[in-house]
């Protein structure tokens, strides 16, 4: 990691929108309002999954549920509550009230501990995330980037009346409130997609008596990695390589990495046809799904990638979308047991039966099928474009709130009005000297 510039450094050059305040604010400092406390390195030799409280690491901070428990001693000061302000730092440098019961703060997650009286909590919620950001977009990393808790400490965050504060807050809560119900709804509909394509690739293919294994449906290859040591294999390549990293698509065109043609006879990789089926045997992704994709071009794969070529009585695409109709079974049926990265049997994937019928109605069935989806895939397109606009919305609801411009100037003289509104000038000074009190 390397953060070349302070927080204040940031601001100060202007290059982000989400950070400029009203000219009547002030700003004040993290370490001014709250204390950041990091977490406890626990040890990984206690965590387990049946026993223990919630064990909170930087994965972990949005989700309810923990992925390990710890079963040993601890301090009650690492005791995480619901509601509680965190920060994983490591990656993407992400703030989150944690939704789930009690829990551990692990090492690398930071907890917000609030301590002022002349700031809303609520509010310093709303401000961190798009100053993370732009934390974030300054540190350079070779790998991994790291936040500190001094960094945090000196994020100067807006300080408007603390009247005002209050209104914007609830003025959010009640815009975001309505945007969450439409984000909600269009969620719904994306579920409902997924449901619906399983339905559709499920009904193509009922009615037909006839199976084979896939074995019988062509020649298989597996493949391999040529030496990283010799650079006539790797360097000007021009051959698509395949790893399962590139197996995303239905359909593969090209890939991250090439490899030379001298690579193909010295190593344990081979040449795979264009149209072949591409399987991926093994990584860490399925758990989840088991990737499918059909090679547009001639290339060569890695070992955890086995391919198939069909024979003459198969269409590629007719397989391909009956395959992926049941990649959650043959995931469940095929896998490898007693390994530790998830891992597909080749022998039971082989064995799997798919249904045979002419090749008039395979590419009728192939048809059926993309035309329904087809109709999906515009759909899907329109939600996530409503999801993008959704998001931009909420970005631009921030922004003019920290600007000062999300009150109308009715609702600004209401604050003013207030018998409790006293400037944000007045207000830091009075921040100043609850912290000098407490040292």
């Amino acid at each position: 990691m390397a953060l070349g510039l302070t927080p204040i450094q940031i601001i100060e050059k202007g290059t982000h929108p989400q950070l400029v305040i009203a000219d009547d604010w002030e700003r004040v400092q993290l370490k001014h309002i709250a204390t950041v406390q990091n977490g406890y390195a626990f040890s990984s030799k206690l965590f387990n999954h049946n026993e223990g409280l919630p064990l909170i690491r930087i994965r972990d901070i949005f989700s309810s549920e923990t992925q390990n428990l710890y079963s040993g001693e601890y301090k009650d000061e690492f005791l995480v509550s619901k509601g509680d302000i965190l920060i994983g730092m490591d990656g993407d440098f992400k703030v989150s009230k944690w939704p789930g019961k009690k829990g551990l703060l692990n090492q690398r997650v930071c907890r917000i501990l609030f301590n002022s009286n002349h700031y809303e909590k609520e509010f310093l919620f709303l401000c961190i995330q798009p100053y993370l950001d732009a934390i974030h977009s300054e540190t350079s990393a070779v790998t991994v980037k790291h936040l500190s808790s001094r960094t945090i400490n000196d994020i100067p965050f807006p300080l408007p009346p603390l009247v005002e504060q209050k209104a914007i807050v609830k003025k959010i809560e009640e815009l975001f409130s309505s945007l969450d119900s439409g984000i909600s709804d269009l969620k719904k509909a994306q579920d409902q997609l997924v449901v619906y394509r399983q339905a559709v690739l499920k009904k193509a293919f009922e009615g037909i008596k006839e199976f084979k294994p896939l074995k019988e449906c062509g020649e298989w290859k597996g493949g391999g990695t040529p030496s990283r040591q010799v650079k006539e294999y790797w360097e000007n390549g021009k051959i698509p390589w395949v790893s399962s990293r590139d197996v995303k698509t239905k359909e593969i065109h090209d890939t991250e990495r090439h490899i030379t043609e001298i690579a193909i006879p010295n190593s344990s990789t081979k040449w795979i046809e264009k149209d072949a089926l591409l399987f991926v045997m093994r990584s860490g992704i399925l758990r989840r799904i088991f990737p499918i994709a059909i090679a547009k071009t001639k290339l060569c794969v890695n070992q955890d990638i086995q391919t198939v070529s069909l024979n003459d009585s198969w269409s590629t695409e007719y397989v391909y979308w009956f395959l992926q109709g049941n990649e959650s079974d043959i995931r469940h049926s095929c896998s490898k047991d007693g390994t530790t990265v998830e891992s597909i049997d080749a022998n039971s994937l082989k064995a799997y039966l798919v249904p045979s019928c002419s090749l008039k109605e395979q590419h009728q069935i192939v048809s059926d099928i993309e035309s329904r989806l087809s109709v999906c895939d515009k759909v899907e397109k329109d939600i996530v474009d409503s999801l993008e606009k959704a998001q931009a919305l909420r970005q631009s609801i921030l922004k003019k709130a920290f600007e000062g411009k999300l009150l109308s100037e009715e609702e600004i003289a209401t604050c003013k009005a207030d018998k409790d509104y006293e400037s944000a000038s007045v207000l830091l000074e009075r921040i100043k000297k609850e912290k000098q009190n407490k040292k």
